[in-house]
């Protein structure tokens, strides 16, 4: 009898782990339409900046080259005020972008989650088809050996999400060696996760806040060249630059920050690192 039930509890439990590869789909199908709006929106900003500078410049020629007439004084006025209207449509597009970017973390941790549970269940799953293959006819199980006692003497691991936040807590609270080791074991972990880059990022802000600056340097890098299309690219390079600068590097901070601004040049990196290349002065 007690086979039977424990038969019957496999079958439920198999039907049950259906729903987390449904809810994997959708996420998954969510995630690449927000991907595409993403791409979309970042291509009409690009167009919007080069029209932008466009406009800029043509304005700042009939400016030199008035001549104080009306029709020019107007063109210069038409001119300014398209270049405003352009600045505008830029920044509600990066508003959106960031409201996108914001969205596609949120669930790529969804994501993350539900591939680790599923990966629970089907370490389940083969656990309990093996139990079942060991049981021979009417023979009981004993309490030792159900699912129940089993599962109350197993520490539940942390889902990726979860682990990721208590390291971001752990930095945001100054622990950095908690946060650094955190850090650490979510790559160790979840290597192929959704914030596997931005964990990779905050190794190296744990190492520069510890000022260990070479080793955040390397932390750093490695953003750039394993995640080459994060969006904590820019922000690695930056800190790369600070990195450098603390180590009285000045040759490679510049380097570094001329690199920023050249190659983000309407992104709050660019103006951190124009700000900082003020200071030390080019």
């Amino acid at each position: 009898m007690k086979t039977l039930f424990f038969i019957f509890g496999i079958s439920l439990f198999l039907m049950t782990a259906c729903a987390p590869q449904a809810e994997l789909v959708k996420t998954r199908s969510e995630i690449s339409d927000l991907r595409e709006q993403v791409k979309a929106s970042h291509a009409r900003v690009q167009e919007l900046q080069k029209h932008e500078d466009e406009v800029r410049k043509r304005v700042e020629a009939l400016d030199s080259n008035a001549k104080g007439t009306g029709d020019v004084e107007k063109s210069i006025a038409d001119y300014g005020a398209k270049a405003d209207q352009l600045s505008t449509d830029i920044q509600l597009l990066q508003g959106k972008l960031e409201e996108n970017n914001f969205k596609i973390a949120d669930l790529g941790q969804k994501l993350d989650d539900k591939t680790f549970k599923i990966a629970e269940l089907s370490s389940r799953v083969d656990d309990l088809e093996a139990r079942l293959k060991s049981l021979s006819g009417s023979q009981a199980l004993s309490s030792k050996e159900t699912p129940a006692a089993e599962k109350k003497s197993e520490s539940k691991p942390l889902e990726p999400s979860e682990a990721y936040r208590q390291s971001m807590n752990d930095y945001n609270s100054g622990s950095f060696d908690l946060a650094l080791a955190g850090f650490q074991n979510y790559l160790a972990q979840f290597p192929d996760a959704s914030q596997a880059d931005r964990a990779q990022y905050w190794v190296g802000e744990c190492l520069y806040a510890k000022k260990e600056f070479q080793n955040a340097i390397e932390a750093f890098s490695k953003v750039i060249k394993n995640y080459p299309k994060s969006e904590k690219v820019p922000g690695s390079k930056l800190k790369i630059g600070y990195s450098y600068l603390s180590l009285n590097n000045n040759a490679k901070a510049k380097e570094w920050l001329q690199r920023v601004v050249r190659e983000y040049p309407g992104s709050r990196e660019a103006d951190l690192a124009r700000e900082k290349l003020h200071k030390i002065g080019k």
